[in-house]
């Protein structure tokens, strides 16, 4: 699938669901926090990062940080219930997802998700928008709305 099809895939699900929020795609590569708040010209401390790991069910964690945390695996275990999870490999998270490494989203697939808490002290975050040069701007209470995360510290 190509970028724009990712794209439109994203698009699509936030237009039939009605998710309140702006997804906006740039010329640009979006992949690390640096390159997404010069594209939007937005601060870097408004953007979130989705860490995808994996449990061994081989169900898909995403754990929501702000872009200048660190996910903690040990405490996204503790959180959980579960022995430490593993990072996803790109592979497993776009057949997960649907969604390639470096533009996953925040929502709009199945997975068990969790949002640090400093995440809830925004107003509004940026996120992955579904390729590496779209973004999602999103409230953080409409965020919990489309992915039911559980609110914790999962950050180091």
């Amino acid at each position: 699938m190509r970028c724009m099809d990712y794209f439109e895939k994203l698009d699509s699900f936030i237009r039939e669901n009605r998710v309140e929020c702006q997804h906006i795609k740039f010329g640009k590569s979006c992949h690390s926090v640096s390159e997404a708040a010069e594209a939007a010209n937005a601060r870097e401390d408004d953007f979130v990062k989705n860490i995808c790991m994996v449990d061994s069910s081989s169900e898909l964690i995403i754990a929501i940080v702000k872009g200048e945390d660190r996910a903690s695996r040990t405490r996204v275990g503790k959180v959980l219930g579960i022995p430490r999870p593993e990072m996803a490999s790109p592979e497993f998270m776009l057949e997960k997802s649907g969604y390639p490494a470096g533009g996953v989203p925040s929502f709009g697939y199945p997975a068990r998700f969790l949002l640090d808490e400093r995440v809830m002290e925004k107003e509004f975050v940026y996120g992955g928008g579904g390729s590496e040069d779209a973004l999602v701007r999103i409230s953080p209470k409409e965020l919990l709305k489309w992915n039911k995360a559980v609110v914790a510290r999962i950050r180091d």
